[in-house]
């Protein structure tokens, strides 16, 4: 069976081939391949599942390959996230052999129609995996997760509607956040050049007037000479004031385009580190999704000009618990 989608029909059958039967009050053993998934499904879980993500911070899922202690993981899983074949590239195999067994779900192709969604302009026919970067798209993956939980504990199917309830609520604000804070970034400096295409979503829901980066969508073959002087060209046309280095990217490749924008006569500077394919350390704020995404929009609204709006009253609770002060 393809790692794509398993359809929610046949997860209770797939879990029964997964080994002996669980107590339906144990929490569900759920495992997810990066934190960007894991965490929506730890806000809508609650008490009905322990999740683990096994792509951690700083790791790009694109090169990830399973390690001995990460095929371990998903073996131990009774129920496995991924995002799409198109990011968990070299992992895709793996997931598929699993599925055989262990109810597995892609969640973009479970959630998605292909009108939602981006194509990769340099693979014909793939997809642009990144929807996490457009927080209203990204909120969709939550009522999709918490019934794949509920197959195996239909006894949560209730509190997970509450929560996933509260969970929306709060990515709706951040949403309205996100896009309050570029507005204010004067329009001609709305240009979000960075490493690698991972932004594409951003840039369509939030009203960037440009996005360019110097790999692809996947990070799979390295930047040319060539790339990194088209990018550099577009900089100085444009006159775009910062870059932006990625936490999962090697920060040579934004280092090599600043050094060749210099030498074509235009000064431009590393506005910060984006968080875009893993989140930031376990333990912090952006550690988590929403974290994550207020991060990447405060580094960006700050080096393009613009100026953060109040901190919704909708995510008080969240800023309270990371003692963050709005």
């Amino acid at each position: 069976m393809p790692a794509r989608l398993v359809p929610s029909l046949a997860l209770a059958a797939l879990a029964a081939l997964a080994g002996p039967a669980v107590a339906q009050d144990t929490p569900l053993r759920v495992l997810a391949t990066v934190g960007m998934l894991g965490d929506v499904a730890a806000n809508v879980a609650g008490d009905c599942a322990t999740v683990e993500t096994l792509i951690g911070a700083g790791t790009d899922p694109h090169d990830y390959s399973a390690t001995p202690s990460a095929v371990e993981a998903i073996a131990a899983a009774e129920l496995i996230l991924y995002v799409d074949r198109t990011l968990e590239e070299r992992l895709a195999d793996v997931l598929d052999r699993f599925s055989a067994r262990t109810p597995t779900l892609g969640v973009v192709g479970a959630t998605f129609a292909p009108a939602d969604l981006l194509e990769d302009p340099d693979a014909a026919g793939s997809i642009d995996p990144h929807l996490w970067m457009d927080v209203s798209r990204w909120a969709r993956i939550a009522p999709v997760i918490a019934d794949a939980i509920a197959e195996q504990r239909p006894d949560c199917a209730d509190a997970m509607a509450q929560t996933v309830a509260d969970y929306a609520a709060q990515l709706e604000a951040l949403h309205a956040w996100v896009g309050t804070a570029i507005a204010s970034i004067p329009e001609d400096r709305r240009q979000l050049v960075t490493a690698h295409d991972a932004f594409e979503y951003f840039a369509d829901a939030y009203g960037m007037t440009a996005s360019e980066a110097i790999e692809g969508i996947s990070t799979a073959s390295e930047a040319s000479i060539g790339d990194i002087r088209d990018v550099a060209a577009f900089v100085v046309d444009s006159g775009v004031p910062a870059v932006f280095v990625e936490t999962t990217v090697n920060p040579r490749t934004i280092e090599a385009l600043v050094a060749e924008v210099r030498n074509q006569g235009h000064e431009v500077a590393i506005g910060g580190a984006l968080f875009s394919d893993a989140m930031g350390d376990d333990g912090t704020p952006e550690g988590t999704y929403i974290g994550m995404i207020r991060a990447n929009t405060a580094t960006i609204t700050a080096a393009l000009g613009g100026t953060l709006p109040d901190w919704p009253e909708a995510l008080a609770d969240w800023a309270q618990a990371w003692d963050i002060t709005p």
